[in-house]
């Protein structure tokens, strides 16, 4: 487990984080972030963790640069998790051609931005892969969203952060599953698909269920084990 006691967690990106966290759902929204927040909490109940959700449905990497120094940098984050890049593809395939962002232009903001943050804070990253959830790669939308999350694996491993395969973990639920079991339009997770990225920042941040309590110390307790 990475994370340390007293830290603060930020999450930014778009929809998929923000989650209704600014209405109905408030602080935390109720799909990834809150429930990576609740398992962290669990397993790790030892650790005093303070976690904050900027996400804001419908933003690209634009939108995250001009609110950045208030809800990024202004937050003084000790761990900075970023997930952004799908509506920067996706609105070339919704008729919103000019509002889409070139990948050369969303590398270079997104390098930018993460640069701005640890200079200024000392935070740590977790970089998040944008993702669609198809099986076909060589779909055009697929195509260009592998595309993207290699620049952003290309970033993780330039900034030293935590990656977080989303794409890769959907591409193994797709392998024995259909697509709508995850989501409806291939982007918006259910409750299951939010899970499963849960899943994939678990894993990435260490922390995994905890370990049974070994038979000796289950004695110490007075524990038995169940016949």
């Amino acid at each position: 487990m990475i994370l340390r006691t007293g830290q603060r967690i930020v999450f930014i990106g778009d929809s998929i984080t923000d989650c209704g966290r600014r209405v109905a759902a408030t602080p935390y929204g109720d799909g990834y972030v809150s429930l990576v927040r609740a398992f962290v909490s669990a397993r790790h109940p030892e650790l005093d963790l303070h976690w904050v959700n900027r996400g804001v449905s419908g933003d690209t990497v634009r939108d995250l640069a001009t609110r950045w120094e208030r809800d990024a940098v202004g937050e003084r984050p000790d761990w900075l998790c970023v997930m952004i890049g799908i509506n920067d593809i996706w609105r070339r395939y919704r008729g919103r051609a000019a509002d889409a962002v070139p990948i050369d232009e969303y590398e270079r903001t997104l390098r930018a931005l993460l640069g701005r943050a640890v200079d200024a804070t000392g935070c740590r990253l977790v970089l998040a892969d944008p993702y669609l959830i198809e099986p076909d790669r060589a779909e055009p939308q697929r195509a260009d969203t592998d595309r993207y999350a290699a620049v952003v694996a290309a970033l993780a491993a330039e900034f030293g952060a935590v990656h977080v395969p989303t794409q890769a973990a959907f591409d193994r639920a797709l392998a024995v599953s259909r697509p709508e079991r995850w989501a409806d339009d291939r982007v918006h997770p259910n409750q299951p698909g939010h899970a499963l990225l849960a899943d994939a920042f678990l894993t990435a941040l260490g922390a995994g269920p905890a370990a049974p309590l070994p038979a000796s110390r289950a004695g110490e307790r007075g524990l038995t084990a169940p016949r």
